[in-house]
């Protein structure tokens, strides 16, 4: 919905389960035809081990990590990205060139109040039915009623208050949005992962009377016109997702992926030296610094877009003084994390926006580690001996407990004296979207690659998920300008005076980015980087 990011700690599976799979999956290949068809099979399956599974497959619900990456390979969006070769050899895509995906075209009025979509011809889900207008508009009016994350991007930033004005079938093949308002995101934010279209056909058979949007059916099925489907979904254990042979960008090379819940990192490297799977997702810095001496492993990075930051509840005391904010600014010890917890994979986050997207500038930060300007600060604000308090991460976190025990230290150099609690994801996650924590670990990434987008999600005062409660009238009235103004100089230098604002009030403490890395076997070829960090399966193949 908001590209809000919750963790929910699932069933651990057993490493023998996983090479129960692996290897029942090598018998039934055998048994069918010998060495040639197992090895063609092998070629064409990709065993991954992940940290958990999606809590859910539907794309109205609240985006994790794991959701993230289901709906990159189940959904399919109207538009896209056209990709490009970087020069590390990884795919990202152009944010500068939209193009079709299943619509063939479209078109944005001279007066960005509305946009045309022109659908594919011949487009088949992965249940055999032909993409119409009807997918379309049943998609939007799905999405329009669950009042989640499709309500969410049409009201907040397309600003659309009625749906029957807004969303138009002009025909069998073209559909057309309508908007109240100019904005510069009209095209940019089809390209999103959470609005994918719905195979109708499929759905209109699953719903009920009391479940008329077939919630219950996508809770744990996929009907979509994306490169896999779902064929089997157990919670906490497995997905399995099996190639959609009619994808219209062709049918995918790896025909089925294997997803393992692992929760334990350690696990997931056994796993991937053992070569019981092809993919091991999420390993912290020091995993990845061992892994890629193995051989036959191979470690790839990317910076991305993601923020990492410990949000202070800005209406809480004593960091509803920004000179308390940007006293812990000044103590953060940032050349000791990056060497002794990302052993040099992560840069220093130095604004609100992420680094990798326009108008993104750092003059702003000025937080260098100096002790003796933090206790000034804080005297000013009249605590010269400090205060306690209370900073909040998930439980199973290894790198977050990590950052906490040296911040933890770092403060009390300025007599912050700091309770380090370890929390249950779903209990942190309660207590600072009710605002009854000071400090908490949050990491998170804007996925619409646009600065007003990024401000608007985490810095507007109207905002959910600004949790820290961050709040400057000036902020707000630059970033709602921006969403609807199409002068984009205008909207860059307003972006610019956004992150100084910010940059001043503190409402974070400002720490990395941590990339993106995936640790796969060297025969893995394909990788590439999307903004919602998610792997794309058709992107990838064996040798």
């Amino acid at each position: 919905m908001k590209d809000m990011l919750k963790f929910i700690t699932l069933g651990p599976v057993s490493r023998r389960a996983l090479l129960g799979a692996t290897v029942a999956f090598a018998v039934a290949g055998t048994l069918a035809n010998p060495v040639p068809a197992f090895a063609q099979a092998a070629k064409e399956t990709l065993l991954v081990g992940g940290p958990r599974t999606p809590e859910s497959l539907d794309q109205e619900y609240p985006p994790t990590e794991a959701v993230h990456e289901m709906r990159r390979n189940v959904y399919e969006r109207l538009l896209t990205y056209e990709m490009k070769t970087g020069d590390d050899g990884v795919l990202y895509e152009d944010f500068a060139k939209i193009t079709g995906a299943l619509a063939e075209k479209y078109e944005v009025a001279d007066d960005f109040k509305s946009i045309t979509f022109h659908l594919r011809p011949g487009v088949v889900s992965g249940a055999g039915n032909t993409l119409t207008a009807d997918d379309v508009m049943w998609s939007f009016e799905r999405g329009w009623n669950l009042k989640s994350n499709f309500h969410w991007y049409m009201t907040q930033i397309l600003k659309i208050e009625d749906f029957g004005a807004a969303f138009e079938k002009v025909d069998d093949m073209t559909v057309k949005v309508k908007i109240p308002n100019p904005s510069p995101l009209i095209a940019k934010l089809w390209t999103n992962s959470d609005l994918g279209i719905l195979d109708s056909k499929v759905m209109k058979e699953k719903i009920t009377d009391d479940d008329k949007w077939g919630q219950r059916y996508l809770a744990t099925a996929s009907a979509s016109f994306g490169p896999y489907v779902v064929t089997k979904y157990a919670p906490g254990q497995e997905v399995v997702y099996q190639a959609n042979e009619n994808y219209y960008r062709g049918a995918p090379k790896l025909k089925r992926i294997i997803f393992k819940e692992m929760p334990t990192a350690a696990n997931r490297v056994a796993a991937l030296q053992g070569g019981a799977i092809d993919v091991a997702e999420y390993l912290s810095p020091r995993e990845l610094s061992q892994v890629e001496k193995i051989p036959g492993v191979t470690v790839d990075k990317v910076f991305g877009n993601y923020i990492h930051r410990v949000e202070m509840q800005n209406e809480m005391k004593p960091f509803d003084d920004p000179r308390v904010r940007q006293a812990l600014n000044y103590l953060v010890p940032r050349d000791e994390i990056s060497k002794a917890v990302y052993y040099g994979t992560a840069r220093p986050t130095k604004s609100p926006i992420s680094e990798i997207y326009p108008a993104f500038t750092d003059e702003y930060f000025t937080y260098s580690h100096d002790v003796e300007k933090a206790k000034a600060l804080l005297a000013e604000a009249g605590h010269a001996d400090g205060f306690e308090t209370e900073l909040g991460y998930r439980t199973g976190d290894q790198l977050e407990e990590e950052i906490a025990v040296i911040l933890q230290t770092a403060f009390a150099k300025a007599g912050v004296n700091v309770k380090l609690s370890k929390l249950p994801a779903s209990t942190l996650v309660e207590r600072y979207t009710k605002g009854e924590i000071p400090m908490y670990f949050f990491r998170d990434m804007a996925i619409v690659p646009d600065a007003a987008y990024v401000a608007n999600l985490w810095l507007n005062s109207n905002s959910l998920i600004n949790y820290s409660r961050f709040k400057s009238e000036e902020v707000d009235s630059l970033i709602n300008s921006a969403l609807t103004g199409v002068d984009e100089e205008k909207r860059l230098a307003d972006m610019k005076r956004v992150q100084q604002i910010t940059m001043e009030g503190a409402p974070w403490v400002f720490l990395f980015n941590p990339g993106y890395q995936l640790a796969t076997r060297s025969n893995v070829k394909g990788y590439s980087w999307y903004t919602p960090n998610g792997n794309a399966w058709f992107d990838f193949h064996k040798e």
